[in-house]
């Protein structure tokens, strides 16, 4: 039984790729009717990311050489989602939380009434690429509506989590993407690891869930930003503009690239890994192989995650092991102020917006 869906719902259009000017709001957009298989989610709260300014700015353009913010709000930018071209309007929003509200034909589970989530970048394996995926709020309509569909096989319960609505929306895109970055590069307990940008949404769910793996962090951050990053679980901070990490590490975890890239690698030990999944500072980096092939280093880029992986960290978020740090909360028409004051950095953690209606989350 489904229940009552107004024929219409409020949220934010990506019409363009461009500045915040290229977000519309509207009150008009025709509410989604699931089809077999699929379910419909009342988004109770949404997280803010990287990832949604890179793709309304089009940085994932391979046209594009800068960091984030060096992007031109006149850039003539075509295929600047994760996989090219994308559809106009989208709506955006790879971080949700809500509540299944109406399910489709043959759906089972999740039941109307169960809280869920999912992943930002969902596995769709092609019989040419196993490791196919596309990216919620890139590829397909996202979390910034009332209301949002998905496949019924992709989302995951969180209903038993003591976590609230907001808290579990800022994590999909940091902490699976932080996960996933940790399982590849196999960390393991005793292990020295190397996280940049530990104040960020995916930085700092690094430190902690490599603090929960029995690692020793260090995390390079801001001294104005060390503290919650240390009760996040780092062993010791060294400041982002540091000339040299230092010591040796078993694993460097890195979303910010950038100048500093060739001195991560130095950083590590012969046998290494390092692992990424983000270019905030710049995606066209220095490279001497020798630094790589000579010692043994193993790099792993990191965008597609099994949902086995997913799902693991989806345990821990319903046992509470862990919780992210929301450094503010923002309705949903005010999204480029959020996203005006996540790209300022000043905030660690995690910011989330919510949707009208939404209330007690």
């Amino acid at each position: 039984m489904n229940t009552r869906i107004p024929a219409a719902m409020s949220g934010v259009l990506l019409t363009r790729h461009g500045g915040p000017d290229a977000l519309e709001w509207s009150d008009t957009i025709p509410v989604p009717v699931p089809g077999p298989g699929q379910v419909l989610v009342r988004v109770r709260a949404a997280g803010v990311n990287n990832t949604d300014i890179n793709t309304r700015v089009g940085w994932y353009s391979s046209d594009v050489t800068s960091a984030t913010d060096g992007v031109g709000a006149d850039d003539e930018i075509e295929a600047g989602g994760w996989g090219g071209a994308l559809d106009f309007p989208r709506i955006q929003g790879g971080d949700i939380c809500g509540e299944v509200v109406a399910v489709g034909e043959g759906v089972a589970q999740p039941t109307i009434g169960t809280r869920v989530t999912s992943q930002i970048n969902i596995p769709r394996p092609t019989p040419e690429n196993a490791r196919a995926y596309i990216a919620l709020g890139s590829e397909i309509d996202g979390a910034f509506a009332q209301y949002c569909l998905l496949q019924a096989d992709e989302t995951f319960d969180v209903s038993s989590s003591p976590l609230s609505d907001t808290e579990i929306a800022a994590m999909p895109c940091a902490f699976g993407t932080a996960h996933n970055l940790l399982t590849r590069a196999g960390v393991a307990h005793g292990q020295d690891v190397l996280v940049t940008g530990a104040s960020g949404g995916v930085g700092l769910a690094a430190v902690q869930l490599a603090a929960l793996m029995g690692a020793n962090v260090t995390a390079m951050t801001s001294a104005a930003k060390a503290q919650p990053v240390c009760d996040a679980g780092a062993t010791r901070t060294i400041d982002r503009d540091a000339t040299s990490p230092g010591e040796s590490f078993d694993v460097v975890v890195d979303v910010v690239a950038g100048p500093v890239w060739p001195l991560l690698i130095e950083a590590l030990r012969a046998g290494g890994h390092y692992a990424i999944s983000g270019a905030i500072a710049g995606p066209i980096v220095e490279v001497d192989l020798r630094q790589i092939y000579l010692r043994d280093i193993t790099v792993h880029g990191a965008s597609f995650m099994a949902p086995e992986v997913f799902a693991g960290l989806i345990a821990l978020i319903n046992d509470g092991a862990v919780r992210p740090l929301v450094s503010g909360t923002y309705p949903l028409k005010d999204i480029a102020r959020a996203q005006e004051d996540f790209m300022s950095k000043s905030l660690p953690g995690k910011l989330v917006l919510i949707p009208p209606g939404v209330e007690n989350v």
